[in-house]
């Protein structure tokens, strides 16, 4: 009867994982060198996958439910098997049991800073961080690779591995999107889409499914966020001359309401800063007029001249042949241009003369 308990003893007949550990992604089935009985019952529970491995290599794979082990649903025992045992045997395989549900809220983020060079504030060092999810995939790579001899593989083994990963194909991102330290904050689902695409392949080759990838933050230097913030108040502010003005206006009336000599000493010196101002943004205004006023053209003389009692002009030499055409100037009218020293009538002038001599006499009988 003791020899009956031991060769029973020495054979599975049940094969599951019951107790799924957290951060656990491969188990291990634990058969002590037992062999497995033709026959047995195999239980893979929802979000599991059984996979049987001969010689290293995946032979069968099961998906959720219960199976009994033959030779029908695990044609690899054909090769395992005598024929003197007519296939009713048992055998010896590694069980492996692989967590196939969705791994969530993976953190990665950079522990040093990433260089970025930027068109507006040079070379920035920026940090970002966020999440990613993954399943683990059925490939041989995944149980050759990374599970080998062990009984059990944690997400902690590979996930270090991938958090490297994912810095250096997110410095190459930003390099290649070259996106402005203004605008990062509004391409964040950009930068997550490009990543994902990135680094698919990357998943797939340690035979993990890369599921979703997001971009939460991506914080600068406090100096860069200093400056976007001076940027934005001016932008603000607007015509920094106007409010220069307001602000010399509100200081005065501060001043003004102060009794005493220092407040009338502060007075006085806020009047003089705001009349300076005002006079330097009046000095501002007409350089500008002045400069819409295109010069005389290179070599013609402008003149002005007394026309009514008012003076009017410049004209250049046409326009005063017109307005002598039409008795508007006559030999009597005071005319200047710059470089003479005084007004001086038109026939005075000897470059003028000509002008005069092309009017044609009045029509006769007029």
């Amino acid at each position: 009867m003791g020899l009956l308990n031991m060769i029973k003893n020495q054979l599975i007949d049940v094969i599951e994982w019951p107790e799924q550990e957290p951060g656990i992604l491969v188990h291990r089935f634990n058969r002590h060198d037992n062999e497995i009985k033709m026959g047995a019952k195999l239980i893979v529970r929802p979000g599991q996958k059984a996979v049987f491995v001969n010689e290293g290599k995946i032979a069968d794979g099961f998906d959720p439910g219960t199976y009994t082990l033959s030779t029908q649903n695990m044609p690899f025992l054909t090769t395992l098997l005598s024929l003197p045992y007519g296939f009713t045997s048992p055998f010896k395989a590694e069980v492996y049991f692989v967590k196939t549900t969705e791994q969530l809220d993976r953190k990665w983020g950079t522990p040093n800073p990433v260089m970025l060079r930027d068109q507006d504030f040079g070379m920035v060092r920026l940090r970002a961080r966020g999440n990613y999810s993954y399943k683990v995939g059925i490939r041989e790579e995944m149980i050759s690779r990374f599970v080998g001899a062990q009984s059990e593989f944690a997400a902690d083994s590979i996930e270090e591995q991938i958090r490297v990963k994912v810095i250096s194909s997110f410095s190459d991102c930003l390099g290649e999107l070259k996106i402005a330290a203004l605008d990062l904050a509004s391409k964040y689902d950009e930068i997550s889409n490009t990543m994902h695409t990135k680094l698919t392949q990357d998943f797939i080759r340690l035979g993990l499914e890369l599921l979703s990838f997001t971009l939460e933050n991506i914080s600068l230097p406090d100096e860069v966020q200093k400056a976007m913030d001076e940027r934005a108040s001016m932008g603000a502010i607007g015509n920094l001359n106007n409010y220069s003005q307001y602000q010399a206006a509100n200081a005065l009336r501060e001043a003004a309401n102060n009794q005493g000599e220092a407040g009338n000493l502060m007075g006085m010196m806020l009047g003089t800063q705001m009349a300076g101002g005002i006079s330097n943004s009046l000095m501002q205004q007409q350089n500008t007029a002045a400069q819409t006023i295109p010069p005389p053209v290179p070599g013609q003389s402008q003149y002005f001249a007394v026309i009514a009692g008012q003076q009017a002009g410049p004209f250049n030499m046409a326009q005063l042949q017109e307005k002598i055409n039409k008795s508007e100037i006559s030999k009597e009218t005071l005319l200047w241009k710059q470089g003479m020293p005084s007004w001086e009538k038109a026939d005075a002038i000897s470059e003028l003369i000509n002008l005069f001599d092309c009017v044609p006499p009045p029509i006769p009988g007029k």
